[in-house]
């Protein structure tokens, strides 16, 4: 399995047949959005067709992002993204977290008391009140926010945010799902008590994207500047962050910080290492029970986590890493990442996704040799300073 991996990287950084037309062709266009303001611009596509899981193939090299799910070929031209997220979201649905239920913004009222964000929403004759806790710079704005896991900048340093001046908003994620959910009791399914199978991978990403909802509906009164919000989070909330940015195209910057398996890291390559979290070893509240069927086969999954992290583009994306813990698995996070970015590089954005593994520092607490990485995705991408260098390639593993 190793081997093929290898050989795929090789590949796609080398050029697989049309890759470099695609490229080129795609550099040629005069503009590739920085974000977008609808949480899924790829909804109105059809659905695929879902393998049974007997049905699934063998796929031991990592799968490849630009190919059609129906087998018809593939295609890196930037206009067909778009398909390529809808059919990598249906996948990720189908065999790994649930499907994120949508919202209609009559189904959901909203306000701001002093500076705490809340929102209702109402699902079949039930209401979900969640609420957010904003810490504001000096000014009037809009400003710049970066939606923080637990705390308003996640566990990154408060001081980066603050002598920016961006906006810092609390997502207290138990208001949707526990962190070990009791599946059909959580606060998420009184609105959809069907859906107990989904994982908590799967509801999070909706609360976030409720909050980003009721910052829409408050307007000019919110103080945030749409355009340039940004989500983090630190291991198991680095993951949550990740899917959220992938799940919703409204979120410029997604900053991943140690999420380990589960996270960006790649299935298949996590299954060649050690003592990490494998696709066997993880929280199942996380995902989906039916997941489970995979854990001695993983090469029979049709997707991978290089596509989650992939989702982001044409969006930024900056993945931390920390080399000092074994089960991090930052070897399957590099090979994984690196297959990644070669989405935005076929896109010819491969600036806008860096990653940064290193050591030397306790989990989720950023060292300082990490704090340029964060300062320079923070300055370019919710302030726009366009002269900032963010080609990010950062790796310390032996």
């Amino acid at each position: 399995m190793a081997k093929n991996i290898i050989l795929y990287l090789i590949l796609i950084c080398f050029g697989m047949q049309g890759y470099a037309k695609g490229k080129s062709e795609f550099m040629e266009s005069k503009h590739i959005p920085l974000v977008y303001d609808k949480e899924n611009t790829a909804e109105c596509y059809p659905q695929i067709k879902m393998k049974s899981f007997e049905e699934l193939p063998s796929i031991p090299e990592l799968p490849d992002p630009f190919a059609w799910a129906d087998g018809s070929g593939r295609s890196t031209d930037f206009k067909d993204w778009e398909r390529h997220r809808s059919e990598i979201m249906q996948m990720l649905y189908h065999y790994e977290i649930g499907e994120k239920p949508v919202v209609k913004k009559e189904q959901m009222k909203a306000g701001i008391m002093g500076d705490t964000l809340y929102v209702d929403i109402t699902v079949g004759g039930e209401t979900l009140r969640l609420t957010a806790g904003i810490t504001y710079p000096e000014g009037e704005g809009p400003f710049p926010a970066i939606i923080g896991i637990g705390f308003g900048t996640g566990s990154l340093p408060k001081d980066i945010f603050d002598k920016r001046g961006v906006a810092q908003i609390a997502f207290s994620f138990q208001q949707v799902m526990s962190h070990t959910q009791k599946r059909g009791q959580e606060p998420i399914n009184r609105l959809y008590p069907d859906q107990t199978e989904m994982g908590a991978y799967c509801a999070w990403p909706w609360g976030i994207s409720r909050i980003i909802d009721a910052l829409e509906i408050v307007g000019k009164a919110s103080r945030i500047d749409m355009k340039h919000i940004a989500v983090t989070g630190c291991s198991f909330a680095g993951k949550m962050a990740l899917f959220a940015g992938a799940l919703d195209e409204r979120i410029a910057l997604t900053i991943a910080q140690e999420p380990g398996g589960g996270g960006v890291n790649s299935w298949r390559v996590s299954e060649t290492l050690g003592n990490v979290e494998t696709l066997g070893r993880t929280n199942y509240a996380w995902f989906k029970e039916s997941m489970r069927r995979f854990s001695n086969c993983v090469d029979r999954l049709p997707i991978d986590h290089h596509e989650l992290a992939a989702l982001i583009a044409p969006r930024a994306l900056l993945v931390l890493g920390n080399t000092d813990y074994e089960w991090l698995a930052e070897r399957s996070n590099y090979e994984s990442s690196k297959a990644a970015r070669e989405v935005w590089s076929a896109f010819g954005i491969a600036d806008r996704m860096g990653y940064s593994i290193v050591g030397g520092h306790p989990h989720c607490q950023l060292p300082l040799s990490q704090y340029p990485e964060v300062e320079a995705f923070v300055d370019k991408f919710l302030w726009g300073k366009k002269d900032i260098d963010t080609n990010v390639t950062k790796v310390n593993i032996k």
